[in-house]
């Protein structure tokens, strides 16, 4: 523990205490003599404006009130463990998609790091050790992402010429944003469509074009936002209509127990292992995908229509292999 290291923790101590701090529990925490305490004490005083002061009763130092009611280091202070957490946050956030917030980002990196060199914080190769692999991630536009973002925070209407990925067909579209969703590696925009006065998602990789308009956004409810994107399963919107129930076999159902696939899901295991998970869905789309990544180790069993789509899609499948 170094110097500044000492001065952090001296008056992390002093400042969350109610009662004086004694010098013996002053050496403990900070791992020095009680020279070095008082050479701390004296410095902080001296240069850091700190009230510190010595209780004879108690024999224990404390920060004085009324001298300073609401004491705090001048400057910047962050330990060793929260400097980590910092520089680990900003290698997620450029990781998750690079470019994108990259220049404001970049100089709080900056000032994160020359604090990690003066603390002499463990190892300043932090960010290289952190990976973050992406599957099936879309690049997007920093220019429409930016438009987006500012359009939400400034509650503003945003003009957006979107590719819809189903039809491949191009329309414009006046929106109210209300939230940006970072989903299976991709971007989207939950937001009020005014053409078809109803809530719609946009995957934010297909816009593009996009203008700010200077009208205000139509609010609606995080209530009604969680029942219409948040209730049936994946990226598909709309309340659910329909309950998937689907049998892993002994082989998989501990992993697939472990795993999350809708908040509102419900599994339990069967007697000879298999795992039976029940998950609400409106759109089969995304699910039917999921189901049947996991090939001869799952089996639909209700609702008949879901089952019959699974099956067809291996019947495909094996026509394919068959030739």
């Amino acid at each position: 523990m170094d110097k500044l290291d000492r001065i952090y923790a001296l008056h992390t101590e002093l400042a969350n205490a109610r009662l004086p701090v004694s010098k013996k529990t002053l050496e403990e925490k900070l791992e020095c003599t009680h020279a070095t305490v008082e050479r701390i004490i004296r410095d902080m005083r001296l240069y850091l404006n700190a009230p510190i002061e010595y209780d004879r009763t108690a024999n224990g130092y404390y920060y004085d009130s009324k001298i300073n009611p609401n004491y705090e280091l001048p400057g910047l202070w962050f330990n060793p463990t929260e400097l980590h957490a910092l520089l680990t946050a900003y290698h997620l956030l450029t990781n998750v998609e690079p470019g994108l917030l990259e220049t404001h980002i970049a100089p709080l990196k900056n000032k994160i790091q020359k604090l990690l060199h003066n603390d002499k914080a463990g190892d300043k190769n932090l960010g290289n050790r952190i990976r973050i692999v992406k599957i099936a991630s879309r690049r997007h536009n920093p220019k429409h992402f930016s438009a987006v973002a500012s359009a939400l925070i400034n509650r503003q209407q945003l003009y957006i010429r979107y590719l819809g990925r189903e039809r491949n067909k191009e329309s414009e579209r006046t929106v109210s944003p209300q939230r940006i969703i970072y989903y299976r590696d991709n971007w989207y925009l939950d937001a009020w469509c005014h053409k078809r006065e109803a809530l719609r998602n946009f995957s934010i990789d297909r816009i593009l074009e996009s203008k700010a308009q200077n009208l205000p956004a139509k609010d609606i409810s995080d209530t009604e936002l969680d029942r219409y994107f948040a209730t049936a399963y994946g990226i598909f919107a709309g309340e659910p209509k329909h309950t998937a129930v689907i049998r892993f076999n002994s082989n998989i159902a501990r992993w697939v127990a472990d795993e999350q696939w809708h908040p509102h899901q419900n599994g339990q295991y069967e007697l000879d292992g298999s795992y039976i998970l029940e998950i609400p869905y409106n759109d089969p789309r995304e699910l039917i995908r999921d189901i049947l990544k996991y090939g001869s180790d799952v089996e639909v069993l209700s609702p008949g229509q879901l089952r019959a789509q699974i099956k067809q899609q291996l019947e495909k499948a094996i026509t394919l292999y068959n030739k």
